[in-house]
């Protein structure tokens, strides 16, 4: 293996042995001041609005892991630089790593409610990093000499240095180098290993790779802990232990016949729930130290603590929740029944002002929303929500509060982890996404999906069962329609629903002749709108279009 690789392999080492003992202190100082977290932090809050569409089509609900393998495999190959720049000057190696320290404090800084210790992890792992560099460089064969912040020393091939001839001669520096080669001794160690039977050569080799993956094991065990650490805080168990109050309201049961078979099931389960928002790792806030803010353009500000929000009466909702960001016929979209307060009684008390248009929603990360007043009065049901299809709230979709509001895309709505809410006007604030090119306002386009046949589908001749849901939130869905091959639309049968403020299923016969077919589908609201075939992209108020799929059927 040649020292250039040895080298650059050592920096991917120390830099995974700083990243992991980063998140082992980060667990003092708050799981967002680790360096890799917040570095991907700062890179969701900048990233032009055209790449944040591309990594969630691409990506979907594994956007933020994609963004954290990502992050990982740039370190990397920068570590891996930084070790064989080390060959070059032991200072411009150190010089790198401090690089790197640096971007990861300021990151860790800027983060919102970041600490007065913040940059403590990054530190931490940097300096840990220059140590496992040293002794992993001296391992691979660099001379301790040229590991000094004095000397300028660039190692080369051939140099007469103190290292064993089975160092040398692992790191591709062997006896009977042309330039500059030590020549063997009668005690040379590699004679001797030779005359033993031993190989001194393959036994450099070993240590080295022996000390590599001690390195590794390290940073995987101090990454993981401290990532499992974090994850098992006090939070995981106040959640476990919150009872959720009885309802003063049930929601409407689920009327028999609401699933299509084929379709998605009506109700999303809580491990099958979309999740799209900014936060490369789940708040966790202990319910026992939640407060709510409300404040701004109003006559009473109010701040409420979580036993004085279970105490208020509660509603169960059926709501389905859409993502902006969800393409024609995408499935970032999902239906649950939630248990909250209406937040329509906490404004009314708060007392907005005249002029107070907008209700800025703030998660504890500082991410905002704003809402139209207007609609969180108007009566729908738009819950502070606590509980969701029967248990609290998962720490990933807002544990312990979060905003429900039907009809509107979760962008201006749905605000997890709230914490604050501020009566504002639409022209003195935009909130976190508007700056980024998003509409201020968007409620949630009509729109209908085929479930059932597949795109690409193959299906034998004769009836075949096309399937899948609408939904207009808040207007409801009044009519479907399917077309085949530019024919005519055929009206499809509306399954039953809660209410207008879910998705509705529906289903039509088809009698399928053999060939490829293209397939169509278009729903129309509760006030007599039918979804526009003018197709659109998610940006900037949701996307629009028709869906369509591809079936073969078969003799």
């Amino acid at each position: 293996m040649k020292l250039s690789v040895r080298a650059g392999l050592s920096g991917v080492a120390a830099a995974a042995v700083a990243v992991g003992a980063a998140e082992v202190v980060a667990v003092l100082t708050g799981p967002l001041s680790a360096p890799l977290i917040a570095v991907g932090g700062v890179v969701v809050d900048n990233v032009p609005a055209p790449v944040k569409d591309f990594g969630v089509r691409v990506f979907g609900v594994h956007d933020k892991t994609a963004l954290i393998v990502g992050t990982s495999i740039l370190l990397a190959a920068y570590a891996y630089g930084v070790g064989v720049a080390a060959l070059r000057s032991w200072r411009l190696a150190v010089g790198g790593i401090g690089l790197f320290a640096l971007v990861g404090v300021l990151a860790a800084m800027t983060r919102h409610d970041a600490g007065v210790f913040a940059w403590l992890p990054t530190v931490a792992g940097a300096a840990l990093a220059v140590w496992v560099l040293r002794q992993l460089l001296e391992q691979a064969g660099v001379p301790a000499a040229a590991l000094t912040l004095r000397a300028g020393h660039r190692v080369r091939a051939g140099e007469r240095t103190t290292v064993p001839a089975a160092v040398r001669a692992g790191a591709g520096v062997g006896p009977g180098a042309t330039t500059g080669a030590i020549p063997q001794r009668a005690d040379d160690p590699a004679r001797e290993g030779a005359e033993a039977g031993r190989d001194p050569y393959g036994e450099g080799r070993r240590g080295f790779l022996k000390s590599l993956g001690l390195a590794a094991g390290a940073a995987a065990v101090s990454g993981l802990a401290g990532r499992w650490w974090t994850s098992r805080q006090a939070v995981t168990t106040a959640r476990s232990q919150v009872v959720l109050p009885a309802a003063r309201q049930n929601a409407p049961p689920v009327p028999a016949g609401a699933q299509v078979p084929g379709a998605t099931p009506y109700i999303s389960p809580n491990k099958d729930f979309y999740r799209i928002d900014t936060a490369l790792i789940p708040p966790r806030i202990d319910p026992a130290n939640w407060q709510l803010r409300i404040h701004g353009m109003v006559r009473n500000p109010i701040t409420i603590t979580w036993e004085q929000l279970l105490q208020r009466p509660m509603i169960e909702r059926y709501v389905t929740l859409a993502c902006v960001s969800n393409e024609v016929g995408g499935d970032l979209i999902g239906n649950a029944l939630w248990l909250g307060t209406p937040i329509r009684e906490l404004l009314e008390e708060a007392g907005p002002l005249p002029g107070a248009d907008q209700v800025v929603q703030r998660s504890v990360d500082g991410w905002t929303c704003g809402s139209p007043t207007s609609v969180l009065m108007d009566g729908r049901d738009a819950l502070l929500a606590v509980g969701m299809n029967g248990e609290p709230l998962p720490v990933s979709h807002g544990f312990p509060v979060r905003m429900v509001v039907p009809g509107l895309y979760g962008y201006v709505s749905a605000c997890k982890w709230i914490t604050e809410i501020e009566l504002s006007r639409f022209s003195d604030f935009d909130a976190y996404w508007v700056p980024r090119g998003w509409a201020a306002q968007a409620p949630i386009k009509t729109a209908a999906r085929i479930d059932t046949p597949r795109d690409g589908g193959k299906r034998p001749a004769g009836p075949v069962v096309v399937g899948g849901v609408a939904w207009a939130q808040h207007r409801g869905i009044t009519k479907v329609e399917v077309q085949v091959d530019d024919g005519e639309w055929a009206e499809a049968t509306l399954a039953a629903t809660v209410s207008s403020d879910t998705w509705r299923q529906w289903s039509w016969s088809w009698p399928a002749t053999p060939g490829e077919h293209s397939l169509r589908v278009r729903a129309t609201d509760g006030q007599g709108v039918t979804q526009t075939s003018t197709p659109a992209p998610p940006a900037p108020d949701g996307a629009s279009g028709w869906h369509q799929i591809r079936v073969g059927i078969e003799n």
